[in-house]
Parts: structure tokens; sequence; C-alpha cells
């Protein structure tokens, strides 16, 4: 009977203990910050719509000359590459792009005591381009960009003559300034929306009528450019 209790008192005074030791306190792991950096390469799409005012110069072999403004518009897409690189809120990249351009004009004058059907179109143009952004936040960016721009106009010159046809091509260079907007959806994707006033120079081109009065000329193709586009980063 002696022993039986010294048992149960032993085992009563050893239960707080045990229920002592059963409990852990463990400090909760520290939350991890979702943070984002723009540095890295990327690969993207784009599409959307130019236009503006596209200005003809002509001027020859008789009194009157002229010069005229037309309205260009057209949609645009293609596809662009760069490289970011992230100094605190500060992102400085460069990009290239390509795009397949529908950018025309086309109107038609009286000259010469004729109708004259004049137009320019851009086929295609490309940017390379400087980028300096800010984030406001992590996941987006706004940047201001610039660089050169090149491409390929056409125009031509239509009017009542036998040698009154003319057209030209070429490949022009000149530059483009902008801006836009950069949201990372995940930490690989990003979407865009970017403006872009592109200047691409001039193109000379001349035309006779039938008394060989030689007709001078020059096309300038500026337009604005509003595009949306996706990226991959990688």
């Amino acid at each position: 009977m002696k022993i039986f209790t010294l048992a149960a008192t032993a085992a009563l005074l050893a239960t707080p203990a045990l229920a002592a030791d059963a409990v852990v306190y463990n400090d909760p792991a520290p939350a991890v910050a979702d943070t984002f950096s723009w540095t890295g390469g990327y690969i993207g799409v784009n599409a959307g719509y130019a236009g503006g005012k596209f200005k003809t110069d002509m001027y020859g072999d008789f009194d009157e000359s002229l010069s005229l403004r037309s309205n260009s518009s057209g949609f645009i897409g293609g596809v662009q590459a760069g490289y970011n690189w992230q100094f605190g809120q500060t992102v400085v990249g460069i990009e290239t792009d390509i795009q397949g351009s529908g950018v025309k004009s086309d109107f038609t004058v009286g000259s010469m005591g004729s109708e004259v059907n004049l137009g320019t179109k851009v086929s295609w143009f490309g940017t390379t381009r400087a980028r300096l952004g800010y984030t406001p936040v992590d996941r987006f960016m706004v940047y201001a960009t610039g660089g050169v721009a090149y491409g390929k106009v056409k125009t031509y010159v239509n009017a009542p003559f036998d040698e009154g046809s003319s057209s030209l091509s070429d490949t022009r260079v000149g530059y483009t300034v902008g801006a836009g907007a950069e949201y990372a959806l995940t930490n690989n994707v990003t979407l865009k929306t970017e403006y872009l006033y592109t200047d691409l120079g001039k193109l000379k081109f001349n035309v006779s009528d039938d008394f060989d009065n030689v007709v001078h000329g020059a096309a300038k193709s500026q337009f604005h450019t509003v595009r949306v586009g996706l990226n991959y980063k990688f």
C-alpha cells in the first residue's frame, strides 16, 4: 500500500513538468516582401495607330509653287526587344523595335490647269531608343524615351501628262521621342502603353509635264504613334 501511494504521488508531481515541456513557442517567420526588379532583358509584341500631317513641297519651271499638308493615318504593329538596369527607383534601358505600317496620305490638287494626285506611304519603320524610367512602386514604371528612327518611305505623283507619273521609295533616317508607362502583371510579363513622335525626314522626287517642265518635290514624313505592348521578361 505504501509503495502504491508513493508511486501515485510521484506520477502527480511529474505531470505538470511533462505538461510544461509539451508547450513550445516559436517566433513567427519574418514576412518576405514581394519585391520586383526591372533589371533584365525582354522581348515582346505591340500594336497601335499612327497619324499626322505629311507635308509636300513642289516647285519647278513655272511660276506656281505649292506647299501642301495632308492627313495621314494607319494601323501599325510589330515586335520589340530591350534590356533594363534598375538603380533604386531609377530604371535605365535600351530598346529597339520594328513595325509594319499602314500609315499613308493621299490627296488630289489642281496644278498647271490639271488635277495631280499625290501620296506618301510609310511601309515600315523602326526605332532604337534609350529609356529613362522612375518606379513610384515596385511594379509600375513611367519613362521618357528617345533615339534614332528609320523606315521605308514611298511617295508618288500621278498627273495627266505623258510623263506625269512618278514614284520613288527609299529608306530614310530620322529621330523619335516619346513617353510611356509599364506595369508588371507577373514577375515575367509586363504590359505597356507608349506614345512616340517620329520624323523620318523628307523624300525628294521629280516629275515632268508634256512640255518638259520639271516639277521638283519633297515629301516630309512626320507622325504620332500610340501603341500598347506586351513584354516577356527573362
